[in-house]
């Protein structure tokens, strides 16, 4: 596959052939793979000239060495399924002229490995909100998601985050930073997974990369001992709520949970939870501003019925609830994503109760990564 070009010779004399000698890497005999660069050395001299044309003839960038003695394409810049042609020349140290010229493919998969993210692009989030990543195709090997992985960068406002990648199943993988997202920050997550092989003949498709972006930093504190809650914005207390939270055999659990959804009003029904409704402590209600933050149903919201209770005791069915005022005040200024951390009880979250990597030991998290494990 391809041909090399003869060596040039000085003008009229075989006596004088150059002493440079130009060598391309893969070799014309290697069908290449875009992830590696196209490589262009000259042995015993320096190169005066280098061109890779790809099809249609649009050409290649690469960068010289400061020696003159390697030439190096930019990462990323070949395709699949596409043949290159190599136009080098360099001269030796006497001055003498060589040039060489040849033509190389790159591999024709199949098939081809793509992704998707959320958060959505765009999109702006509480800096509790981790970025999952659902592949089209299993990694079903520990070496094939060790090499994913190598391959995904995270930044905020530009700069690497300290975080780790946990893989829940053989296409889901999720990543959450040490600590909560910085607020007002742009993250951007990258996958440079083109031209890099993974199992049974799966490709990266090419580059992937999404931006979404973070609101302020808000985190609010519950103390079920004291009923009330404590938010912060980006690091300062703006309020302090009289909440009421879950009563005897309905506790709230501790743990740090996020919200998950926001709902202007919503039909609250107890036989969700599997309650019958014969029992006395059935109900179906309306409520405003609720927020949910488990899938088992609790929520943040307006509660004007307790308002005797709230900031006293706890006398819910699990839900944190407030007077109507501070929950249109609190829906108002939270986001999906935000961090509400509970305190006051023994009992702990429930793993995938909603969005609970917060509550796995740093440690414990780092060790789901294919790099660890």
């Amino acid at each position: 596959m391809g041909s090399v070009g003869q060596l040039g010779v000085h003008a009229g004399n075989d006596a004088q052939k150059s002493a440079a000698a130009i060598s391309v890497t893969p070799s014309p005999a290697q069908t290449v793979v875009p992830s590696k660069p196209l490589v262009v050395t000259v042995a015993a001299g320096r190169l005066t000239d280098v061109s890779v044309a790809g099809p249609g003839g649009s050409l290649i960038d690469g960068t010289l060495s400061v020696d003159g003695r390697t030439w190096t394409s930019t990462s990323g810049a070949l395709d699949y399924n596409a043949q290159y042609t190599v136009k080098a020349q360099a001269v030796d140290r006497a001055g003498l002229p060589t040039d060489l010229t040849t033509t190389l493919r790159t591999v024709a998969p199949s098939t081809f490995l793509s992704m998707s993210m959320t958060p959505t692009k765009g999109s702006t989030m509480g800096v509790g909100m981790p970025v999952v990543l659902t592949l089209d195709h299993k990694l079903a090997t520990q070496g094939a998601r060790a090499a994913f992985e190598k391959r995904l960068t995270v930044t905020a406002n530009r700069k690497p985050v300290a975080g780790g990648w946990n893989w829940m199943t053989d296409d889901v993988v999720e990543y959450r930073p040490m600590t909560y997202w910085p607020g007002h920050s742009s993250i951007t997550v990258s996958a440079a997974i083109k031209g890099v092989r993974f199992d049974h003949g799966v490709w990266g498709e090419k580059t992937f990369s999404q931006t979404f972006k973070t609101g302020a930093a808000m985190v609010s504190y519950v103390d079920m001992k004291t009923d009330k809650m404590k938010v912060t914005r980006d690091g300062k207390v703006v309020r302090i709520i009289p909440i009421t939270t879950g009563k005897p055999g309905f506790s709230s659990r501790s743990g740090i949970k996020v919200i998950v959804t926001k709902e202007r009003t919503r039909i609250m029904d107890a036989a969700t939870g599997g309650t019958a409704k014969t029992d006395p402590e059935y109900y179906r209600l309306e409520v405003e501003y609720a927020m949910r933050l488990t899938y088992s149903g609790e929520f943040l919201h307006a509660a004007p019925w307790s308002v005797y209770a709230q900031g006293h005791a706890n006398v819910s069915h699990g839900c944190t609830g407030m007077s109507t005022s501070n929950a249109a005040w609190l829906y108002a200024n939270s986001a999906i994503g935000d961090v509400v951390v509970y305190s006051g009880n023994d009992r702990g979250m429930d793993a995938g109760n909603g969005i609970t990597v917060w509550n796995v030991p740093w440690s414990r998290w780092k060790a789901k990564s294919a790099l660890y494990a």
